[in-house]
Order: C-alpha cells, then structure tokens, then sequence
C-alpha cells in the first residue's frame, strides 16, 4: 500500500488515494472507514471497469457530492460517482488527441462545474463538463500534475513539476503568477506533486524529491 492522494470533502470526511492498492477510501476524522472503492484484495482493474482502478492518483469533489477520480498511472481515465459511491460514467482513454490522457495525475472543479484534469504526460491541462464533454485544453503551461481550484479567488493553483514551480493561472488559462523555482533549501522546491490552499490563502505543496510539504503565506 501507498498513499498517494488525500482530500477533505464539505462534511469534513477524509479521502485517501492507495496508488499501489487500487483503491479510494473514505474515513471519518476519527479514523473510521465509511467507504472503500476498488478491489479489497488490492487487484488492478482496466479501463473499462466501473469500480476498480489501476494505480489511481487523486479526486475532488462536486457540489452535490459527486466525486471524481483520476485513474491515473496505468489507466487513462476519469471515473465519476455519486455521494454513495456509485458508478455514474468515465471517459478517456490512452492517446495524445482531446479526451484522450496520458497519465491522469488530478482533478479540480471550477465554480462553474467544469472539470480541470491534469494530463501529466502529454504536459495540458484539458477541460470537461461533469459528463467527460471536452471543452478545451491548455497546453502551454509546463507539466500539471497538482490541481487546485480557490472560489473566492476564481483561480486554479497548480504544480508545474517540469519547472519545479507552482503557477497561479485564471480561468482563461493565463498564468498570473509563478511561486518558487528549483532547489533543496526552504522555499525552493523539486518536483512539486500536489498543491492546496487553505481559508487564510496559504499556500501547502507536496514535493517529491526533497520529501517534504511546505506552506507558503502570501
């Protein structure tokens, strides 16, 4: 087992992403799991499989508590179900050309419902309704891998791990601004995985290589 992702949804509930296990989780803040999705016994499921996953990366969360899963490192997919953990659709498969994926890495909701995915491999991000209806990409803004969206700013925060810096960009797709570069010491970063953003405005990113989270404050 290894964990990979973790979200907190509007109840306060904790969601875990096991990559190795092929499963979601979903667990109380005292630690009592409410809900597994995926093979138990750790088994890989295809591309076409509606409740088992293949190395998974991470998920997010729609207003009415339908949650959206990036099915990841060896499917190429995006899973979508409902509050109960039903199956509800998916779509994407492995390619270059729109709707396809090549390493599903996150997922982010804008205030508008439309569905941000990070598509690491092929270096955009491509953009959907709720339903997996492309709606445009953006393709010039380094290597996605974290996604966050922030409401009040109606902006989407994301990691750019080719550069090892985090962007700030509107949805538009322009960059409005950059935070951090390359290194080791305090306040660089190397391979910067996953972003968040808490009520304060500051900034939390997971990085790979320097094995450590650091918060930013503006």
């Amino acid at each position: 087992m290894r964990s990979h992702g973790i979200r907190v949804d509007t109840d306060g509930n904790i969601w875990t992403v096991d990559v190795d296990a092929h499963r979601v989780m979903k667990w109380t803040p005292d630690q009592r799991l409410l809900m597994v999705i995926g093979d138990v016994g750790g088994a890989a499921g295809n591309n076409d499989s509606k409740y088992a996953f293949n190395r998974p990366a991470n998920l997010t969360f729609a207003p009415n508590g339908d949650f959206f899963v990036a099915d990841g490192y060896v499917n190429s997919r995006v899973v979508k179900f409902n509050k109960d953990g039903e199956f509800l659709t998916k779509w994407g498969s492995k390619g270059n050309g729109d709707g396809e994926f090549d390493l599903v890495h996150d997922v982010a909701l804008d205030g508008q419902g439309r569905l941000y995915v990070a598509d690491r491999n092929n270096r955009r991000v491509q953009i959907f309704d709720q339903n997996g209806k492309f709606l445009g990409k953006w393709a010039n803004l380094g290597q996605p891998q974290g996604l966050y969206h922030v409401k009040r700013e109606n902006a989407l925060y994301m990691c750019d791990g080719e550069n090892s810096r985090m962007i700030k960009v509107n949805l538009d797709g322009q960059v409005l601004g950059v935070l951090s570069s390359f290194g080791k010491i305090p306040g660089k970063v190397d391979v910067p995985h996953y972003i968040t953003v808490d009520s304060t405005g500051a900034i939390y990113v997971a990085e790979v290589r320097n094995w450590r989270i650091q918060k930013f404050v503006k």
